[in-house]
């Protein structure tokens, strides 16, 4: 099956409970139509760029999925149906990569992108 990596964003205003209960309900969507989610990470309350629908912060989770064009097309049609649901972001990749997201990591094991200047 074809590999998955989503990016979904909820409203500021769901507590971490429910953002994380969203991410559980749309695996079960996923799972009822032959797929499975081989990890999901609860990234927290972030600070967007730029206002989505009057919001300036929202919850981000990821998700990293095994699972057939159909049960995606079906979970992202109920992501964008749903209301606590402001933008969502899916990915086919060759591979999973192993590890936590660069979200996830600590700042000292990113790797250095360059030198600063004093």
């Amino acid at each position: 099956m074809p590999l998955y990596e989503h990016v979904m964003i909820a409203r500021q205003d769901l507590s971490n409970a429910q953002a994380e209960s969203l991410v559980e309900h749309f695996s079960t969507v996923l799972a009822d139509n032959g797929g499975n989610v081989v990890e999901s990470e609860y990234w927290g309350v972030k600070t967007m760029a730029y206002k989505i629908n009057k919001n300036r912060k929202g919850h981000y989770a990821f998700l990293k999925t095994d699972a057939p064009s159909t049960a995606v097309q079906e979970m992202e049609r109920l992501m964008r149906l749903h209301d606590d649901v402001m933008r969502v972001l899916t990915i086919k990749v060759d591979e999973h990569a192993e590890g936590p997201s660069v979200q996830m990591q600590k700042r000292e094991e990113r790797g250095d992108r360059r030198e600063r200047r004093n």
